[in-house]
This record gives structure tokens, C-alpha cells and sequence, in this order.
């Protein structure tokens, strides 16, 4: 049947079982705004109108992280479009499938410099699996088809549609089409065909899973790491747990593998990199054989690759093939799904007992952690934890904080730690709540920020007030930008330059001009008292906790560095 193309988003969207949009309107993407209360679509689809088109970005990104779904977001041409780069960026990194639909000027006045119009294919083009622009209304629906196609097959990630202005406006043949006929039909069938390619995933090579098996029966010190990869392939953590617990070798994590191991697994040594763990460094150096399934040795991890596990056959399990001696030189590698690459090594791999090999590992004990009348980081994530019996999501922002929580709050499940791993965005964190809260209505989430952080993204609390999403941010307010200070003064002779922040807002005040709660916190007590009661209010709470200038993450590995320097312990 005939319809306007901005109805025919409308149906496509609902043909994706898309429920949820984040957005922010504007003059080219009006047609498609106009749909919400033309035709209805405000009863079908819930918009979620954001301060700031970034705002948007994120929140389509937490919503994405923590439900599994492929996540939506609507913004204009121009500056609109602009905005949602950093989220976009923020999305690629960390492999988070968004679909972000933006419309352009009308196609008579793109390339002529014409008021908001930006060439926002270009500038994503480095930052998507893939874009598109589409002046062709017959071309619309299936574009869309496609983009959440890719967005959510392989290993996920971004896909941007840019739509020009009159391609909304005129009429197009609509067809309704269920999402399982979609890879049989018009342009994605059409590109499989030519490509030879195929949105399943690829099948594991069976001798390269037999090699890995006579690998790992050759080995005294096999170790584990578990990146991202295995939080977003469907179905893949009961198997890695599975795996790990049959090898019972010693298992680490990067950020992005947050929640694949549990934090209280006997197994699990904590994060390997720059503020990994002594004991997962240590033994990341010491072992003879590195099982790395799902990650991409980032120099947080890998801070000096020719060192990185120089004693071990390192074997990479990834679906992207891109992936492969990219950042450290592999003795063996799986290409395949994570979940598919676990079934086929959990068919055939027999029980072993590495107990010597663990204990050597866990014998390396990290300093016991303060307890004085000083609030510490470790006293403000345990609380956080034991109030919500270890099942709230956590969504952060990027520096100290960033690293407190994953190292203080034991997750337990795919999609509980929602980070900036790849692209380290501070901004990111308000919005990837909200997000998550939307998709987890009956899931604490608890936003995790420093103050720096949370002066970037602190307007949506507008957008937390007016939908009454009962986000729990916590500030851990060292009037400071304590990454960067926590750098200056062990590498930069102390000089503090640009990082002090004697300045406002009051937090508390500035969460009470919002409409919404806001507590301060100076000693664990306190913490505990006003966390009981954000719990209870069943609003948006912001509680601002004062923190040391001074306070550093333990421990730390210069950059460039082998992980076993470390310049903390």
C-alpha cells in the first residue's frame, strides 16, 4: 500500500518489535515526529524526549547494553546529528547495536551548504558497521530492514540512516514483512546474494577447537580471559561458565567482560591491564597457555604487547576475524561466536585440576582496604552492593569511579555493567542509566560518577524528573579530575595543572532544582542512611559523597609499560 515515508519508519520499526525511542526533534525530522500523534504511533511507540541529543545517544545505548535489544534514537540534521558522534563513537567501541535515524535536508539542497544540513554519513563512516542516506522513499523500508539487520548480527554495533527531509513527505509502496522473511526480501537479500554473505554467524573450524583442546592438555598454567565478546553473544555466559569451571584454571576480565565471571567466583582473579589486579597481572605474565575469548587486547589491557603474556601460547577466540594479531601476536586462533565456540570446546573437554597452579595465583593478595571516619570508594560500592543484594545495574561514567566499580561491585550477569570500555566517554553514564531503567523497569540501576563526569551530562536530570525514571547517581565527589590528578602526581612531578574543581554547583541543590532528591554523604554512615532512603523514594536521587582529593585506584600500571610494573600496588 501507499504511504508517507515517514509512516513507513513508523511500520518498520514496529516490524523490529521497537517499542522504545530516544530522541530529540527538529525541522528535517519533523514529518517523522509528526507520525507520533497523526497516526498514533505514541500508543505503540514510547518517545523519550532527552535534554541533549547525546543524552539520547547513550540512553538508546544502555537501553541496548542491558536488554539485548537493538536500541533506537531520532535526531535532526545538522548540529542534531552532530551531537549524537561522541554516542555513536561510544556505541562502535564497545560493539553496542544502536540504530540511529537522523533525516537530512531535502535532496534538492544537499551539497549546496544549505542551513543544517551536514554530511553526517561522512563523518560517521569510521565510527558505524555501516551508513546510509536514502533519497529513494521505494528504498526506505528495506534500508531500515538492513540497518538492524547488521546492527544486531556478527559482532553488533552501530548503524546510522540518514533519511532526506522530502523522502518523508511522499507516498511509497509498504508492504508489512515479519522480521524472519526479511534476509529473503528486496535489498538484504539482494546484498547476500552479491557479497555471498550470510548474517549467521560464522562456524568455528572443528580442528581449530581440536587444536585448542590438545593446547589445553599439554598445559600447566592455563589462564582465562573473558572480554566483551562473551556479554554479547546471546547465550554465551552459561557456557563460558561451564568452560572455565571444567578447565578450573584461573579466569580475568577486561571492563567489557564485567559480569561474565562473577566477581565471587573462586576462579576469578579480577581485571587484567593498567588496574588489574595483582594476582591477574602476575599471572597473566606467568602462565604457559592465555585462552582470550571475546576481547580485543586494548593497550589498558595489553600495556606493552611484545611483553603481554610473554611466557604463554596465547590462543584469540573472536568473531571478527579484524580482530586477529591486531594488537598481540597469537600462537592460535577460533574465529566464531563465542557461545558456538564454547558449545563445541564444552562437548569435548574433560575435567582438569590446576590446584597448585590456583594457589600460587590467589596467594597474591591485594592490601587490606581502609576503614576509617573518611568515606572510601570500596566502602561506598560494598554498601551500594549489600543494599541491593549484588543486583543492581551499575552504569558509570569513565576514571576513578569507572574503575572502583569494577572492582568493588561483583557482577554477576551480562548487561549489570554498563562502562565506556573502548572510547572511555565521560558523559556517558546518566543517560546509559535512563536508558536501562526504561528497558529494566523492575532492576535497580545506580549511576556511578565523579564530579567531573557528571558536570557533562547533569541536564538530564531534567529528563530523569519529567518521566519519573528513578535513577540512583552517585557522586564520588573528590573536587577533582582524579584519573587525570591520580596520573599527575605519580608520573607529573605533582603539578596539578587544570584539574582542581573549586567550583560549584552545590549537587544537592542542583538535584532539588530538578524536582528530585538529593543527599550528601561523608562517612560510610551517612552513605548507608541516604542510599536506604533513595532506595525508598522512588524518584531520581542524587547523593554527593565527599571523598579525598587524593584517592587513587590500586593498583596502577604506567602506560606502556609490561602489566607486571606496577606503580601502585
Amino acid at each position: 500500500m501507499l504511504m508517507r515515508g515517514s509512516q513507513i519508519v513508523m511500520e518498520c520499526l514496529l516490524e523490529q518489535g521497537v517499542d522504545t525511542v530516544f530522541g530529540y526533534p527538529g525541522g528535517t525530522i519533523l514529518n517523522i515526529y509528526d507520525e507520533f500523534e497523526l497516526h498514533g504511533y505514541n500508543q505503540k511507540i514510547h518517545h523519550y524526549l532527552t535534554a541533549h541529543e547525546q543524552g539520547a545517544s547513550h540512553a538508546a545505548d544502555g537501553y541496548a547494553r542491558s536488554t539485548g535489544k537493538v536500541g533506537v534514537c531520532f535526531a535532526t540534521s545538522g548540529p542534531g546529528a552532530t551531537n549524537l558522534v561522541t554516542g555513536i563513537a561510544t556505541a562502535y567501541y564497545d560493539s553496542s547495536p544502536v540504530v540511529f535515524i537522523t533525516c537530512n535536508v531535502s535532496e534538492n539542497l544537499i551539497g549546496k551548504d544549505s542551513f543544517q544540513e551536514v554530511d553526517i554519513t561522512g563523518i560517521t563512516m569510521p565510527i558505524t558497521k555501516c551508513n546510509f542516506l536514502v533519497k529513494d522513499v521505494n528504498e526506505l523500508a528495506d534500508v531500515i530492514r538492513e540497518a538492524f539487520a547488521i546492527a544486531r548480527s556478527g559482532r553488533p554495533g552501530p548503524v546510522l540512516v540518514d533519511i532526506a527531509k522530502n523522502v518523508t513527505a511522499i507516498e511509497g509502496e509498504y508492504e508489512y514483512l515479519p522480521v524472519s522473511e526479511h534476509p529473503n526480501h528486496g535489498r538484504l537479500a539482494t546484498l547476500l546474494r552479491r557479497s555471498n554473505r550470510d548474517l549467521k554467524n560464522p562456524e568455528p573450524n572443528r580442528e581449530d577447537i581440536d587444536k585448542l583442546l590438545e593446547l589445553i592438555s599439554q598445559s600447566q598454567r592455563p589462564m582465562v580471559l573473558v572480554g566483551g565478546g562473551v556479554i554479547r553473544s546471546k547465550g554465551a555466559v552459561p557456557e563460558f561458565r561451564k568452560f572455565i569451571e571444567t578447565l578450573d584454571a584461573p579466569v580475568g576480565s577486561t571492563i567489557m567482560g564485567g559480569g561474565a565471571c562473577p566477581g565471587n567466583h573462586p576462579l576469578f582473579t579480577g581485571m587484567v591491564g593498567m588496574h588489574g589486579s595483582h594476582a591477574s597481572n602476575m599471572a597473566t605474565a606467568e602462565c604457559d597457555l592465555l585462552i582470550a575469548i571475546g576481547c580485543r587486547f586494548s593497550d589498558r589491557v595489553a600495556t606493552d604487547p611484545p611483553s603481554f603474556a610473554k611466557n604463554a601460547k596465547i590462543v584469540h577466540i573472536d568473531i571478527d576475524r579484524a580482530e586477529i594479531d591486531k594488537n598481540v601476536q597469537t600462537y592460535h586462533h577460533i574465529i566464531g561466536d563465542a557461545r558456538r565456540v564454547l558449545e563445541l570446546l564444552n562437548a569435548k573437554l574433560e575435567p582438569h585440576d590446576y590446584t597448585a597452579w590456583k594457589a600460587h595465583v590467589f596467594a597474591r593478595k591485594e592490601l587490606p582496604l581502609k576503614k576509617d571516619n573518611i568515606l572510601h570508594a570500596h566502602e561506598i560500592l560494598e554498601t551500594i552492593s549489600d543494599l541491593t543484594d549484588g543486583d543492581a545495574i551499575i552504569a558509570t561514567d569513565v576514571g576513578q569511579h569507572q574503575m572502583w566499580s569494577c572492582q568493588y561491585y561483583h557482577f554477576s550477569r551480562p548487561g549489570q555493567l554498563l562502562t565506556s570500555g573502548g572510547f572511555g566517554t565521560m558523559g556517558f553514564g546518566l543517560g546509559a542509566a535512563m536508558g536501562a531503567k526504561v528497558g529494566n523497569p523492575d532492576k535497580v540501576v545506580v549511576h556511578c560518577t565523579g564530579d567531573g563526569c557528571f558536570r557533562m551530562n547533569c541536564h538530564e536530570l531534567a529528563t530523569v524528573e519529567h518521566y519519573n525514571i528513578p535513577v540512583i547517581t552517585v557522586i564520588f565527589d573528590n573536587r577533582t579530575l582524579g584519573m587525570v590528578r591520580q596520573w599527575q602526581n605519580l608520573i607529573y612531578g605533582k603539578r596539578f595543572s587544570q584539574t582542581t574543581l573549586d567550583r560549584g554547583p552545590d549537587f544537592v541543590k542542583l538535584a532539588e532544582a530538578y524536582g528530585l532528591k538529593g543527599f550528601r554523604a561523608r562517612n560510610q554512615a551517612e552513605f548507608e542512611e541516604a542510599f536506604k532512603q533513595a532506595l525508598e523514594a522512588g524518584c531520581g536521587c542524587v547523593i554527593d559523597c565527599a571523598i579525598d582529593i587524593d584517592a587513587m585506584v590500586h593498583p596502577m600500571v604506567g602506560g606502556g609499560t609490561p602489566v607486571t610494573d606496577f606503580l601502585l600496588h
